[in-house]
């Protein structure tokens, strides 16, 4: 059953209405008819199963059937801070990221980003890539599509730590602790019920300096190793948030 995400004003007691994009989705591209059943969700608090009255251009009109739990979104809250990768690799980033189950994600700029950061086309980019995140949300089944923040600085990434239960900032040098030492024990003091952030930080294609290492460590950060081979640093993300949500029982780990 295909899915959309609305926003709350759409989402009513009896019946919603799509709009825009996702309208013309359903009509010209999925070419539903009337009666046709669909899942939408507010991204919040709010879940259905639809079944289409009316479809306009630009509109579309249904009746609320059956109201959905909320039971997609994993117990962790994990937030990619991704250091600015060269070409389209954050898209790669934030689609397959959003699909395996990161809420959020920081774009920041680090000693060794390559790309030129040019603020007057960054909002443009980030709407992008906030379209990236709802597509990929609704194709997983996602409740919520992730935050997309605009990108920051690496001060002022640093500045957040305090916002997070556990801080992993991802080194290739890393000879000490790997992913799963750190992850493990924090996972088993926890309980379910509550509401925990995990935040993984990620460098460019050139990796972190050793200062910058230093500096995340001195603001709360646990340097991790993500095994013994080289990962792209598109790639590094998605392997520390598969392995963190399979060790935290999302995947069938404990």
């Amino acid at each position: 059953m295909q899915r959309y995400f609305i926003s709350p004003e759409q989402f009513g007691e009896q019946t919603v209405q799509i709009l825009g994009e996702d309208a013309r989705h359903i009509s010209k591209v999925m070419r539903a008819k009337l009666k046709e059943k669909l899942i939408v969700s507010d991204g919040i608090s709010r879940e259905a199963i639809v079944e289409i009255e009316s479809i306009d251009p630009g509109s579309v009109t249904a009746t609320i059937v059956e109201r959905l739990e909320l039971t997609s979104e994993p117990w962790l809250q994990i937030t990619i801070a991704q250091s600015l990768p060269k070409g389209d690799k954050m898209e790669t980033v934030i689609q397959k990221c959003t699909e395996i189950g990161a809420v959020s994600f920081i774009p920041f700029l680090s000693e060794r980003t390559i790309v030129q950061y040019d603020s007057r086309k960054e909002e443009k980019r980030t709407e992008r890539w906030r379209k990236i995140a709802k597509e990929a949300a609704e194709q997983a089944h996602r409740n919520k599509v992730p935050l997309i923040e605009a990108p920051i600085s690496w001060k002022s990434l640093l500045s957040s730590f305090d916002n997070y239960d556990l801080i992993c900032i991802c080194y290739e040098k890393e000879q000490g602790d790997q992913l799963r030492d750190v992850i493990q024990p924090f996972v088993q003091r926890l309980e379910q019920q509550g509401t925990y952030r995990v935040l993984v930080v990620v460098g460019p294609e050139g990796g972190f300096s050793e200062a910058e290492i230093k500096q995340a460590e001195e603001a709360g950060a646990v340097s991790v190793g993500l095994g013994r081979r080289i990962l792209r640093t598109e790639t590094a993300g998605m392997a520390a948030l598969t392995c963190i949500l399979y060790e935290s029982g999302e995947m069938g780990g404990v």
